[in-house]
């Protein structure tokens, strides 16, 4: 029967599954393998996106192979190399692997006939519309050989069931915003900022000018409008903001 488990961090999956930790220079080797580098035309959002939100784990046994599926949020290649590293086993037959981020993605079948895994993985990556993930499906060898159709099945289908039962975000970018502010004035504009629930407040008085604070901030990009109009309506002031 399928299982499926959430991993509260791809640290120490491996300790909790018994396993030892791989070696992670033999696992680098296999990141770097013939694989698909390419770009798509992506067309979420660039200010949000969905990514995973924990480490997600999803096992099935095909035709007495073991197939394992693990799932994770990586910000780029580095990052995906090290998730390769902890969560691969270098013991195992394959460890194939699919990830995206934003409209760059790379995909290896790790010694399985070309096209017939890391390409199904990756698409269900996109399929399950996430972003900034990583799935790496581990396969021990039962000694049935699946055939090319079966293999694409079997790579893409666990890659697919782990993901649905990965438990996801939605992150949205925030803009840095800055403006210079009279003293009288703080105490309306930190109630607007609270409202808006920004990051990152700080305030810096050497502004050279008397009476003057600059504040800086972070909003969700989405927000930046609505909070200029709420700062100028409430403010009664011309208020000059700036954007990094």
């Amino acid at each position: 029967m399928p299982v499926a488990i959430t991993i509260p961090s791809y640290h120490n999956c491996w300790q909790k599954l018994n396993h030892p930790l791989p070696s992670s220079l033999l696992l680098l080797t296999r990141f770097n393998r013939p694989m698909v580098t390419s770009s798509s035309s992506s067309n979420s959002n660039a200010g949000a996106y969905t990514t995973i939100k924990e480490t997600v784990r999803f096992e099935k046994e095909i035709k007495k192979s073991k197939f394992i599926a693990i799932a994770g949020h990586i910000s780029n290649e580095q990052s995906a190399q090290s998730f390769l590293s902890q969560v691969g086993d270098p013991r195992a037959t394959h460890n194939c692997w699919a990830y995206k981020v934003g409209n760059q993605y790379r995909s290896n079948d790790d010694g399985e006939p070309s096209g017939t895994a890391g390409k199904p993985i990756h698409s269900a990556i996109v399929s399950s519309g996430l972003d900034r993930v990583m799935v790496v499906v581990t396969r021990y060898f039962g000694g049935i050989k699946l055939g090319t159709g079966g293999l694409v099945r079997a790579y893409g289908g666990v890659a697919s069931e782990c993901l649905k039962h990965a438990p996801t975000i939605l992150v949205k970018s925030r803009v840095p915003m800055g403006m210079e502010v009279p003293f009288e004035l703080l105490g309306v504009l930190y109630h607007q900022l609270q409202s808006f629930q920004v990051e990152d407040i700080r305030q810096d008085y050497d502004t050279g000018k008397d009476g003057i604070t600059m504040v800086t901030f972070k909003v969700d990009f989405d927000r930046v409008e609505s909070l200029e109009d709420a700062i100028k309506t409430n403010c009664r002031r011309d208020i000059v903001f700036y954007k990094h």
